[in-house]
């Protein structure tokens, strides 16, 4: 077996054992998913700190802490998960200048404040999202919306840029994205969300499969072009190991980490407004 069917070998098993967890957690909800979004965000938290200070770092650790908490602060409160998920992130911008006033380095002390505040918010909000999602009655269906605008996405886009693929999107951030494939993912994100609507939601309407598909399809690729910018900025191929041949949490969620809060915020703030 030659390394590149060694390592699709590696990637598929991978899969296959992770995949079915995931979504037996997500469907259980609660606890549950709390847990496993919990997890997911201090992780990627932790991810994005070692990318940006090659280490974890005492505060490096409360960061990933406080962005493990997140998720399950939904639990007690959904419809104000917002407002003390701001107070946490206040409490960590306190935590985090106070720390580095104490242990330095001085000189970069604004830089690493910087970034504890921002690995946090990246690594918790749109998991955070999904928490408070999956605890609407209707929860269930709007997490998997998240999943299918994205994973329909990445699919399509993939398909489309391999055979089509003409004109590059972003060459100095992600060489191999180009332009049909970006639109390919979006009619992806559509006709996944049409999809699920023909089959298994047909509380979705027309509008929301257009709206998320759409939307999803530029902030989807966004997510993905920002971790990608990131990694090159700091050299880096990976954001970890921690998936046997799909690298780190970050390399998996990128996207869904951006379409996340864009479901959430379409469903509570503009497709339940009355009228």
């Amino acid at each position: 077996m030659n390394e590149k069917n060694k390592n699709l070998f590696i990637r598929t098993v991978s899969a296959l054992t992770l995949l079915p967890l995931v979504i037996l957690l997500v469907f259980l909800g609660g606890l549950y998913s709390a847990s496993l979004l919990g997890v997911a965000a201090a992780v990627c938290a932790g991810e994005y700190y070692t990318i940006t200070q090659k280490k974890l770092s005492p505060a490096a650790w409360v960061g990933m802490a406080l962005a493990g908490l997140l998720p399950f602060m939904a639990l007690k409160d959904p419809a104000n998960t917002g407002q003390g998920a701001f107070w946490v992130t206040v409490a960590l911008l306190f935590f985090a200048y106070t720390y580095h006033l104490i242990r330095g380095p001085l000189q970069e002390a604004p830089v690493l404040v910087g970034h504890l505040v921002t690995g946090f918010l990246y690594g918790s909000v749109g998991l955070t999202a999904l928490s408070a999602l999956r605890l609407r009655e209707d929860g269930l269906a709007w997490v998997i919306a998240a999943l299918v605008i994205t994973w329909s996405n990445d699919t399509s886009a993939y398909f489309a840029g391999r055979f089509l693929g003409r004109h590059k999107l972003y060459p100095q951030v992600s060489p191999n994205k180009t332009w049909e494939g970006f639109f390919g993912g979006m009619a992806g994100s559509v006709l996944g969300m049409f999809i699920a609507r023909g089959f298994f939601f047909p509380l979705f309407t027309v509008t929301d499969c257009l709206l998320l598909g759409i939307f999803g399809g530029i902030l989807g690729p966004i997510g993905d072009l920002v971790e990608s910018m990131l990694k090159r900025a700091y050299g880096v191929k990976d954001s970890g190991r921690i998936i046997p041949g799909h690298g780190g949490i970050l390399d998996r969620l990128d996207a869904l980490l951006f379409n996340a809060p864009l479901v959430f915020v379409y469903v509570q703030f503009i497709r339940d407004l009355p009228g």
